[in-house]
């Protein structure tokens, strides 16, 4: 490990080593000689004089990469692709007048760009499924379980532990959605030439429109993908790279909103995330557990929210056919979006594996506000025993206000049910009123809620899914 330049944090602590293989030189420059070869067979099989000899040495050294041949080219002719043409013909004597033929710089680079955010994007589906699948079970776990809920973080009618992460697991659904349109739109720019009139080929097939026709369904076919863009300018539309972000911000989105409940929640003592037994809280205070991952999924999502306005701007500015300042950009904003995004779903599955719940914290801060809730309650069963709706309303606004106040401003226990009790007019027991203050009663349809989301929309999902279940996260810090 070097320890006197730079290092990127998303290599070092976040990142999985499976999403930084996608983005590393092997990745790309493997897949530059892909579509060498690719290219290479089109063209023969389409009538061009290439050999079988010519390709299978091709092939022969499609993985032994001499980088070093490759740098020192690129010292001389400062151009990143004609170097690593230069590489591949050092080692490929004898096709070495056939590779790259008819195409420009972006018959590598973008065909390789979409392939390799294909591939991170099947990466992204894999742990984000997974992250659905844990919310799921904790949702199931904890759907009767009744809490507080808050609106305005101010104390509202009660819900369930479940019923809350369905609204965390609703969230992620929706950006599978995105995701699954985005990947399944996924296009190759194919052979297209210098501004994507094919021109070149007109040279090479002899003005023959019905064989150009046939070169990029052929390399897409070879590349795995359905076809390539119909049209295009040199590069493939940078608002592809757009709508790819737009899908890391919006899981980003979500797995913030995730954490920012759970900080809050950790925060009252009544869900905690894991927290190990060496694990150091705080440097000066050895009793804290800081929830530190959800902490750093919030940072992380922040950086990938931000981070999809560098292809939205990039797409916005593009002059004509192409300009070339949307490469320093894309090399940091696309990998590092990726990179990113890798490490929040990481930290989100390990945060939601290992929550855990404290159900008598969780009990004890309800029922402290409950009284409050059960007014409606209370004052629907007076009036069934003969009391006046009008009246009994303005008796427990009062009875609320004095209550709140003992509360508040004494430091006391909530006495409403007591207040209640003492008055005449309610016609009800201390005793009689306890038997209101059963939360289930309070939370609606929570677990039913729970149940037929489950059922009708996320089971199904993951059924479909159900060959991408199984991942276990390993976090690095």
């Amino acid at each position: 490990m070097s320890t006197d330049r730079y290092q990127s944090p998303l290599s070092e602590r976040y990142a999985s080593k499976e999403m930084q293989y996608i983005f590393s030189p092997d990745m790309k420059f493997r897949t530059w000689r892909k579509l060498w070869i690719a290219l290479a067979e089109t063209e023969k099989e389409l009538g061009l004089q290439i050999t079988d000899e010519q390709i299978e040495e091709l092939k022969a050294h499609a993985e032994d990469i001499n980088y070093d041949v490759a740098k020192e080219r690129e010292k001389q002719v400062r151009h990143d692709v004609m170097s690593h043409v230069y590489a591949y013909g050092v080692q490929c004597p004898k096709a070495k007048g056939i590779i790259h033929l008819g195409a420009t710089s972006c018959y590598v680079g973008d065909n390789t760009d979409i392939i390799v955010m294909t591939e991170a994007l099947k990466l992204v589906k894999k742990k984000l499924v997974n992250v659905i699948a844990e919310l799921a079970d904790f949702a199931e776990k904890y759907k009767a379980q009744s809490t507080l809920a808050f609106t305005h973080f101010q104390p509202a009618q009660p819900t369930t532990v479940g019923k809350r992460a369905t609204l965390w697991l609703q969230e992620f659904y929706l950006d599978l959605e995105d995701l699954d349109y985005v990947l399944s739109n996924m296009k190759l720019l194919g052979s297209k030439g210098t501004t994507g009139t094919q021109a070149s080929f007109l040279e090479l097939f002899d003005g023959d429109q019905e064989t150009i026709d046939k070169i990029d369904p052929m390399i897409a076919k070879k590349m795995g993908f359905q076809e390539c863009f119909p049209v295009s300018g040199q590069t493939y539309s940078r608002k592809v790279d757009t709508r790819v972000a737009n899908v890391l911000a919006g899981i980003a989105a979500s797995a913030h909103k995730m954490s920012n409940d759970i900080r809050l929640l950790q925060h009252l003592k009544e869900v905690e995330e894991p927290f190990e037994k060496s694990q150091i809280g705080s440097s000066a205070m050895a009793y804290k557990r800081n929830p530190m991952r959800s902490e750093r999924i919030a940072s992380l999502s922040r950086y990938v929210m931000i981070d999809a306005l560098n292809p939205a701007i990039t797409s916005a500015t593009q002059w004509f056919e192409r300009t070339l300042d949307d490469s320093a950009n894309k090399r940091l904003s696309i990998p590092e979006g990726f990179l990113a995004v890798d490490g929040i779903l990481d930290l989100c599955l390990n945060v939601v594996d290992g929550l855990v719940v404290y159900p008598k914290v969780i009990e004890k801060r309800l029922m402290s506000e409950l009284p409050f809730m059960a007014t409606e309650n209370i004052m629907m069963d007076a009036v069934k025993m003969g009391g006046d709706r009008q009246e009994l309303h303005e008796k427990i606004r009062t009875l609320s206000m004095e209550a709140g106040k003992n509360v508040k401003v004494e430091g006391k226990e909530n006495n409403l049910l007591e207040l209640i009790a003492a008055d005449p007019a309610f016609n009800m027991t201390l005793e009689d009123l306890q038997k209101t203050m059963e939360p289930a009663r309070y939370v609606g349809r929570s677990k039913e809620q729970v149940e037929n989301f489950l059922k009708n929309v996320i089971r199904p999902v993951l059924a479909e899914n159900k060959a991408l279940i199984g991942v276990k996260a390993e976090i690095n810090v």
